[in-house]
């Protein structure tokens, strides 16, 4: 395999209003808008909660418990990235941790997508670094093994190119491909507008069963309503 680190300012970034629209609607929002698209599997979980990101994808693909090309990616990180590691084969060692933390958070990072273990987590937490793992483990890792930088990997559940968007909050990972970032923010933007116009609806009484037109359906269903026999 030839192993390679593309530079990331070579990579051409997504649109940075977009990515504003995705940091603030957040990953269901967006999955939605892009059609039920673009979902990791939810095995990549938020080892803390609350933390909601948007940004630039620089991705890795790593060699299982040995972190060197971590350590190389970090040169390729800047302001409003996200860090993306893929592994060439499964593992769950924690592979990150506070001190990789620190220097990506000084450059600007807003975050990590990993599909292995993190470590250190009550540090990652009181720092206000998100990260989105497979598994929280203290096993350690080598610094041995080549890998590659800033080329296309696969999360478990969706294919992450250097430069989409990746957006991450409590309810996952979604990955919005470079070129449609735009449109999946207008879809996504109109989307959050028509659920607050629901929103108030419901707050003041309506029926999701009229709202959505779905007395029909019951009927076509064959479902009837009917009263309580007494005792």
């Amino acid at each position: 395999m030839n192993h390679r680190i593309v530079r990331t300012r070579s990579i051409r970034p997504p649109d940075p209003a977009a990515l504003e629209t995705f940091g603030r609607l957040g990953v269901a929002t967006v999955h939605e808008a892009m059609g039920k698209r673009g979902l990791a599997d939810p095995v990549l979980r938020p080892i803390y909660p609350g933390a909601r990101i948007a940004g630039r994808a620089v991705t890795v693909l790593s060699h299982p418990g040995d972190n060197l090309m971590i350590h190389a990616a970090v040169e390729q990180c800047g302001e409003g990235d996200v860090l993306v590691v893929a592994l060439s084969s499964g593992s769950t060692d924690g592979m990150f941790g506070d001190l990789f933390a620190a220097a990506l958070k000084a450059r600007g990072t807003r975050g990590l997508i990993i599909d292995a273990g993190v470590r250190d987590v009550a540090d990652l937490t009181e720092m206000g670094f998100p990260a989105w793992s497979k598994a929280v483990h203290s096993q350690g890792t080598n610094k041995l093994n080549p890998g590659s930088v800033n080329v296309p990997v696969q999360l478990p559940g969706v294919t992450v190119r250097p430069g989409d968007a990746v957006v991450a909050d409590d309810d996952g990972v979604v990955v919005v491909p470079r070129d449609e970032a735009g449109a999946v923010a207008a879809k996504a933007q109109s989307r959050a507008d028509n659920e607050a116009e629901k929103r108030e609806q419901f707050i003041g009484g309506v029926l999701g069963l009229d709202l959505y037109g779905l007395r029909p359906k019951l009927e076509e269903l064959g479902i009837e309503y009917v009263d309580a026999e007494e005792d």
